[in-house]
């Protein structure tokens, strides 16, 4: 017997289940939900993490995310498993909940790396505020930063990193940052960019070891012997689904490693269970198949989904991702489009490089499938459009003005 029950159940305290729960009220439902997440904090806005508030330029108070008040909020509170056919959910402070429907919402892991060295102090991976605060307080005492990792995140934090002051290395697999999301046209206009402000580029290299010196971090070593010296190293590797509960409570998990969900986000084979964002793998026609994105853009949109759902409303998750990543003040990029999920085959540029204002349009067999936009920001409705639709496009159409 459950100890109390909820109608809806949101399991994962991250945007996509507070703005499941913000689209539920919007569209009038009264009953009684519950908020669930494992962090010491109720749902926050995660980018300024590396950047705004990383930096100190915002307080913890003003990335809180809006949660309608009526809605529970339990902080420090995980779900260890859902029994799917009973609808019930045991939490860590060993109560059983029942539900009538619920997300699953977990997000994701960093992906941490297992070489030498990787128990020295000075050694950080970015996930949450606390982590964050912690990366800010080595960095008042430091001179210096590795970042090992050329994302979104990776690059990010570089530009932290040269607003507070430090000397910055970026160690990537990749020739260029952002080349693998991005394009090497692309990729060298921000390598580029960064070198500009200072930012040492070491691309095509493979992490080794970090150094130290007795139990603190004094840089990395990569597999062709050269060491890159850093008072603080942040990995910026990416992340993994958090799929432990799926596991644990038996849910179906894809071959991208998420759980299982049909076009409208319903977990296959159990009823009146959703999942959305990070570890959420969904069948999605505009990818052509089983998709799962890593964005926080998405994981929003999905939440709404979810709630439109849970609602009745029976329809698909179909909206075109958007993201966008911010470096300091010098420039923010935005893209539509998953051109990741099935790669491109040739790419158009829109505008100038030279000036720092471009969109580069991203296609797969004549067809748009991605497009990145630099100080050109309208450009991305058109974007959409032709991503949607899934017309073929020519490349003298996209390269006008």
């Amino acid at each position: 017997m459950a100890d109390r029950a909820v109608d809806v159940l949101l399991v994962g305290g991250g945007v996509a289940s507070a703005e499941c729960a913000r689209e539920l009220r919007a569209r009038g439902f009264e009953g009684s939900v519950l908020l669930a997440g494992r962090e010491l904090d109720a749902p926050y806005e995660r980018p300024p993490c590396s950047k705004a508030y990383l930096r100190g330029a915002v307080e913890r108070e003003a990335i809180a995310l809006d949660v309608p008040g009526d809605v529970e909020v339990r902080t420090r509170t995980s779900v260890l498993k859902l029994d799917a056919g009973a609808r019930t959910a045991r939490l860590s402070d060993k109560s059983e909940v029942a539900y009538g429907q619920a997300l699953v919402a977990t997000g994701a892991n960093v992906r941490r790396l297992p070489v030498d060295g990787a128990q020295l102090e000075g050694i950080h991976y970015l996930r949450t505020l606390g982590n964050a605060d912690a990366i800010r307080s080595d960095a008042e005492g430091a001179r210096s930063a590795v970042v090992v990792g050329g994302s979104y995140l990776g690059t990010e934090l570089a530009a932290s990193f040269v607003e507070l002051g430090l000397e910055v290395t970026i160690v990537c697999l990749e020739a260029l940052p952002l080349e693998r999301h991005y394009g090497a046209t692309a990729g060298g206009w921000f390598a580029g960019l960064l070198s500009e402000r200072g930012v040492r580029i070491a691309g095509g290299r493979s992490l080794a070891a970090f150094t130290g010196e007795g139990e603190r971090v004094t840089g990395v070593r990569t597999e062709d012997g050269e060491t890159f010296a850093g008072d603080l190293v942040v990995v910026a590797a990416g992340a993994v689904p958090d799929a432990m509960l799926a596991r644990q409570s038996g849910l179906e998990l894809g071959e991208l490693g998420g759980v299982r969900c049909d076009a409208g986000l319903r977990v296959r084979g159990a009823a009146g269970l959703y999942a959305a964002g990070d570890v959420c793998e969904w069948d999605s026609a505009l990818h052509g198949g089983p998709a799962r994105i890593e964005h926080w853009e998405v994981a929003a949109a999905q939440g709404r989904t979810a709630a439109l759902n849970m609602l009745g409303e029976g329809v698909a998750h179909e909206e075109v991702p958007y993201f966008w990543s911010d470096l300091s003040d010098w420039v923010t990029s935005e893209y539509v489009g998953a051109a990741g999920v099935g790669g491109w085959d040739d790419e158009v540029l829109r505008g100038s490089l030279d000036e720092g204002a471009f969109t580069i349009w991203q296609l797969r067999d004549g067809r748009l499938v991605g497009a990145l936009a630099v100080r050109r920001g309208g450009d991305l409705d058109e974007a959409r459009r032709l991503i949607a639709s899934g017309e073929r496009v020519s490349a003298a159409e996209l390269a006008g003005a």
